[in-house]
């Protein structure tokens, strides 16, 4: 049964021109496997399309990609840029457009794994195990920090390690008396919200901002306190039954309520929806004094010429749920970087991303790799790097921000299931009557729980 999603997806629209662009590329030579190094069977020069949301600002593709053609000649990759401003759910929108146009894909960059797992139960990403094994037949969950398998396939490698963290106005913090966490829990992070929150009315100062869940996004701000744990990290566990009698669960509402409605500490939910806030904005112009936020951030906390930095920024580890918990575990995000099943070039596109997600993760130098060979004492070189590049460096505490990054651990990652999308988007709708004052967290719990057991019932037929 097609599921439910799928409709909504890409309105009916995209399936059929994916089913024409598979078929197109079953007599060609990229459909299988080849001898590495090869431009192609018939010696032309090969131009690989890279579809990505990354901007040049912050990915360095101009280097990159030059770096790559010297080293690969005959081959030539083309970045097709998907959004302007970065933004992945416009340039998620304008892929699925492309590969509906029957577009020339080559190369596949996904922002996150709900994406990644949709897109590959559409038949956008050629499997990747077959290139893996003429490839010395390495394992991905060895290889690399992430493991991208789902229903035990490879389809996607990841690039760089973007681990959570907290951002800290350190002035903000030195004005308070409070120094930089290195071991905390959610309870100190509130504790600290409540003491950096100054003022009253159009003028006050909160001391966080939690972004999301609008529209169903962002929902790591629902599950706060699911998410540092070492596994069980998400709303769905990994056979796609409801994960949702979790007690972190409750807890994770229960923070969120108190910090704004007792403490009134964290930016009010209805201001960001109705002002439409921007969490780069309420940070950079010290309106909130702490974000948790994933290190995507690294390229941006010494200022940009978009976003300068006026005050000290130090950097803590994701908060514990528990004193007695290991210090480290927090959610990560990368880049799911595929080869396109349309592509007629399907080796060379595998030996882009590979080359991309080890070697040239650090000629890019914007992000600590995902690769597992990149030593943790290298970690300050590329945080150098990255710094380097920034419009006021002086003004990031790098010490804190290379602690922090070497302690962080990647809760297991559950691999999505195709109808993650529909719990998402019923869980954001209960918790918006939470955050909004329309009803209490029993309530919402016992309404999540529900909704998602009829989502999941109704995806099993």
């Amino acid at each position: 049964m097609r599921k439910k999603w799928l409709a909504g997806l890409l309105a009916g629209v995209l399936t059929t021109a994916l089913l024409a662009g598979c078929g197109g590329g079953n007599n060609e030579a990229g459909n299988s496997p080849a001898e590495s190094g090869k431009p192609s069977d018939s010696g032309k020069k090969i131009n690989l399309r890279l579809y990505t949301h990354g901007t040049e600002e912050n990915y360095n593709w101009t280097k990159t990609i030059a770096a790559y053609e010297e080293a690969n000649p005959g081959v030539t990759v083309e970045v097709v840029q998907l959004s302007d401003k970065g933004d992945t759910a416009e340039a998620m929108k304008k892929l699925d457009l492309a590969a509906a146009s029957s577009e020339q894909m080559d190369i596949l960059m996904f922002s996150d794994a709900a994406g990644y797992a949709q897109r590959v139960a559409l038949g956008m990403a050629e499997p990747l195990d077959d290139f893996i094994a003429k490839d010395g037949g390495y394992k991905v969950e060895e290889e690399y920090k992430v493991d991208t398998h789902l229903n035990g396939k490879v389809y996607a490698l990841p690039g760089k390690f973007n681990p959570w963290y907290v951002l800290l106005n350190k002035d903000h913090l030195d004005e308070a008396g409070l120094p930089v966490p290195t071991d905390w829990t959610w309870d100190d992070y509130a504790e600290y919200a409540k003491k950096l929150t100054k003022g009253e009315g159009s003028s006050k100062r909160y001391g966080t901002y939690f972004h999301g869940p609008q529209g169903g996004g962002w929902m790591e701000y629902v599950k706060l306190m699911m998410l540092n744990q070492p596994s069980g990290s998400d709303f769905l566990k990994a056979d796609g039954s409801s994960n949702l009698d979790d007690p972190n669960f409750r807890r994770s509402l229960e923070l969120r309520v108190r910090m704004e409605k007792q403490d009134k500490s964290s930016v009010p939910y209805s201001d960001m929806i109705s002002q439409k806030l921007a969490y780069r904005t309420q940070f950079f112009n010290q309106s909130v004094s702490m974000l948790t936020i994933g290190s995507w951030m690294n390229t941006e906390i010494g200022g940009t010429d978009k976003v300068p930095l006026t005050f000290h920024v130090a950097v803590a580890p994701y908060p514990k749920n528990n004193p007695e918990d290991p210090i480290g575990y927090t959610p990560v995000t990368t880049d799911y970087m595929a080869v396109s099943s349309s592509s007629k070039h399907k080796e060379e596109a595998y030996k882009f991303i590979r080359w991309y997600t080890t070697e040239g993760q650090l000629v890019q130098g914007k992000n600590v790799p995902a690769w597992s060979k990149v030593p943790n004492e290298d970690v300050a070189k590329i945080i150098d790097t990255i710094l380097s590049s920034a419009k006021n460096p002086e003004l990031v505490d790098r010490e804190s921000l290379v602690r922090t990054l070497v302690a962080s651990k990647a809760s297991e990652i559950v691999p999505p299931a195709s109808y993650q999308s529909e719990v998402y988007k019923a869980i954001n709708e209960e918790y918006e009557k939470l955050i909004l004052g329309n009803q209490d967290i029993d309530t919402t719990i016992k309404n999540c729980q529900e909704r998602t057991a009829q989502i999941i019932a109704s995806n099993k037929k």
